[in-house]
């Protein structure tokens, strides 16, 4: 069995639908006698590599989290087990919230009607109000007028004929008065309503809508804080709490791991620290997955050595798959890392889909006699080693020449001396500079 296709990013000779058809269906024509089954191939590539060294390692998620509790609470939901897969934002427990449901009501109201009476307030007197207060004005200004014309033929009559008695003067006077004050009140009260509210009164009504605002968001985020969620995807792996258990401020609910990715941790002897690069392409080999060869990149190397050891963690992060069952790389595996760790020197690589697994050693199947496009050929099997990655390009060590045909499609059940025939020839086109790359040089 091969390793997983991949989306192809070379340059290849157009395949149309029948030549598609035809690749299905390799395995039919696979058996002697049945005719050529159609392939693709690619020549194998002598480029410049760095000289690895395998080193032991276990398979770590690429995040792993004991999420907490943030307040106190009963647990009232807890939807989750060991080994469920959860997502970004996804609930974890909920915890019981009915209390402080009606408190962020009551608060929610009241910041309406501070709302509205700060509205009131910046909207200023309503037209009809003014109208209202100005004729209050005019009404006691004629009044006042009234009053003034009064005492003044009482006033006359007093001093003439002496028909008024002094009560009747001082009484006139006081209404007089009165009159006038009561004229300077609603013309008081006119300019006010004319030049609305204060902005005094206003900045007091504004702070206390931010304020009472203050509350309802605090009562909102404590209710949020009842709801424990996981911060990014994965899989749990430990519970902490049931339904119906209390829970402290910081207590554990359970335990997440990030397993879409995940980091394989092999200790590196400091003589060969150096030579890794961080970005550095990196063949991965489970022996827990022997069918499957795995390309990480160098995430990391931890620049602390182990004092008795002397040994250096380095991480190696590989994208893992996921399936129905859960991921394919099981955090605590047992894995094997080729770290670029020597000398540059030529190597034959192969792409990565030419490596036919399963057996007891890896092989890829040689297309003897074929050329080119339309060609037919023999099949050769020929076990190899694997060497170092560079992106989809694997070093393979064994009796593989420069330039040789390997099938990259339809090898998966070729056996040796099959006949087929090239729909297709992968060219040689590497990405740029990837030696420097995993190097580190320019």
């Amino acid at each position: 069995m091969s390793a997983p296709r991949r989306p192809l990013r070379h340059s290849w000779v157009a395949l149309g639908p029948v030549a598609t058809i035809a690749l299905g269906a390799a395995a039919a024509y696979a058996q002697p006698g049945m005719g050529p089954a159609p392939v693709v191939a690619a020549k194998v590539a002598e480029r410049t590599v760095t000289a690895a060294q395998t080193f032991v390692g276990t398979v770590m998620p690429s995040k792993l989290a004991t999420i907490g509790s943030a307040v106190s609470g009963r647990v009232i939901e807890f939807p989750v087990e060991e080994g469920d897969r959860v997502e970004s934002g996804e609930k974890l427990a909920q915890l019981l919230t009915e209390t402080i449901s009606l408190e962020l009501a009551s608060a929610e109201a009241e910041l309406e009607l501070r709302r509205q009476q700060l509205a009131e307030l910046e909207n200023g007197t309503r037209k009809e109000e003014i109208e209202q207060m100005r004729a209050r004005m005019a009404a006691a200004k004629a009044r006042g007028e009234f009053r003034r014309a009064s005492l003044d033929r009482i006033e006359s009559v007093y001093r003439t004929r002496g028909a008024v008695t002094e009560d009747d003067l001082q009484e006139a006077r006081a209404a007089e008065v009165e009159a006038r004050e009561t004229y300077l009140d609603m013309k008081a009260q006119h300019e006010l309503a004319v030049a609305g509210p204060r902005v005094e009164a206003i900045a007091q009504a504004r702070a206390q809508v931010a304020f009472q605002q203050a509350v309802a968001e605090k009562l909102s985020d404590q209710i949020k804080k009842h709801t424990i969620i996981s911060r990014f995807p994965g899989y749990v792996v430990k519970e902490h709490t049931e339904a119906g258990q209390w829970v402290n401020q910081g207590d554990p609910v359970a335990e997440v791991a990030a397993m879409d990715e995940v980091d394989v941790v092999v200790q590196v002897v400091e003589q060969s620290v150096p030579f890794i690069k961080v970005g550095g392409d990196v063949r991965v080999e489970i022996p827990a997955l022997p069918d499957r060869v795995f390309v990480g990149k160098v995430q990391s190397v931890v620049p602390q050595a182990d004092a008795r050891s002397r040994t250096f963690p380095v991480k190696v992060r590989v994208q893992n798959e996921i399936g129905p069952s859960g991921p394919l790389i099981q955090a605590g595996m047992y894995a094997r890392a080729a770290l670029p760790v020597g000398r540059q020197q030529l190597a034959l690589m192969v792409p990565k889909d030419a490596i036919v697994l399963g057996g007891p050693r890896p092989m890829v199947m040689i297309v003897a006699g074929a050329t080119k496009q339309g060609d037919e050929g023999k099949i050769q099997p020929a076990p190899v080693e694997l060497g170092v990655a560079q992106g989809e390009w694997i070093q393979v060590i064994g009796p593989v020449e420069p330039g040789a045909l390997v099938v990259v499609q339809g090898n998966e059940r070729l056996r040796p001396d099959a006949a087929v025939r090239l729909l297709g020839v992968k060219e040689d086109k590497p990405p740029e500079k990837i030696a420097d790359r995993i190097t580190g040089s320019n």
